[in-house]
């Protein structure tokens, strides 16, 4: 009997050491994937971030609808959008992005054109700057009020006499406008959260506007798991009359006219990554904070038990660089 009793001790105490040795282990564990996934997600934002409004942030285009070849409009072109009506909300208390640049090597002011011969025909001042294949923009002399321009595709080129580059589908009285070029793979993205994972949708490629779509991993491809939260804010200089280049204030108020949006100079971001180990106790007493809400909680009541799991919060500032290199813009 005692040795039955001294066994019994010993197993007790062997669970007690393993259960313990299992707990710190899965809290090791917990956090480092937190903090991969975190990583990752905002790594690849950061990386579209930068090159938004390549191609796409001159004065003439910038806020105007874009009719895509197949018939599609997406609304109001800005290299960087925060919750934008078109794009389906995320999961509750997070935002959603839409990112916007091209892929040229071409002049971001775009090609005058000189004349216009044909229908598709644009006699241009660079012609070398354009390649077929290329997506372009023609944009008229003056800016067009409800302004909308047409994305069309670059089918031949003729440099330098003429200095013609026909398109595929052309729009007229585009004289002493000008040609902008996005290059061979321009993109259109949107992100948000759903169900716990970082999507990306791409517009060129699918209608990511439609609330069906969201559950598709086709169209709404996860590229991040374990992400809780997306927040988001425009930094903006508000210096007048002249900007500075330098970030004033902060917050989501869309730009409403096309200097509005050359004064969005940077753009504040908060990723929230969860562990994937659920804790049998609470182990977080209260949600991760960010600079963006004055250090108020972020809003983790969509997520089921949030207590018993770890996070990891990442928060940076990312620069609007092809919005920055015209902050001279005049009139802005």
């Amino acid at each position: 009997m005692i040795g039955l009793v001294l066994g019994m001790l010993s197993v007790l105490v062997v669970l007690q050491v393993f259960q313990r040795s299992d707990a710190a282990k899965r809290a090791a564990l917990g956090g480092d994937d937190a903090q991969n996934s975190g990583a990752l997600a905002l790594t690849q934002l950061q990386r579209d971030l930068r090159q938004s409004g390549h191609g796409v942030a001159a004065f003439p285009i910038m806020g105007c609808d874009l009719v895509l070849p197949g018939g599609r409009t997406i609304a109001a072109i800005a290299p960087v959008t925060i919750n934008h009506a078109d794009i389906p909300d995320g999961d509750a208390g997070t935002d959603t992005l839409r990112v916007v640049y091209g892929s040229s090597n071409g002049s971001p002011e775009g090609s005058r054109i000189l004349v216009q011969p044909g229908a598709a025909v644009y006699s241009v001042a660079a012609p070398a700057s354009f390649v077929v294949g290329d997506s372009v923009i023609a944009s008229p002399a003056t800016r067009p009020a409800p302004c909308s321009l047409r994305l069309t595709t670059v089918t031949a080129v003729v440099s330098p006499t003429p200095p013609n580059v026909t398109v595929a589908f052309g729009v007229a009285s585009m004289a002493n406008g000008r040609l902008y070029n996005l290059g061979p793979t321009p993109r259109v993205l949107a992100y948000a959260v759903r169900e716990q994972r970082l999507t990306v949708c791409d517009m060129l490629a699918n209608d990511c506007t439609t609330a069906a779509s969201v559950d598709d991993p086709a169209i709404w491809v996860p590229v991040g798991n374990q992400i809780v939260s997306l927040r988001a804010q425009y930094g903006r200089d508000t210096t007048a009359p002249a900007m500075d280049a330098v970030v004033d204030v902060f917050d989501q108020t869309a730009p409403a006219t096309a200097c509005a949006w050359m004064r969005v100079s940077a753009v504040r971001l908060a990723v929230v990554a969860r562990s994937p180990q659920q804790a049998a106790e609470d182990v977080t007493a209260a949600a991760p904070t960010w600079a963006g809400s004055a250090d108020a909680p972020i809003d983790l009541d969509g997520v089921a038990d949030w207590q018993q799991f770890r996070y990891r919060s990442f928060e940076t500032l990312v620069p609007v660089r092809n919005m920055t290199w015209l902050a001279g813009t005049p009139g802005c």
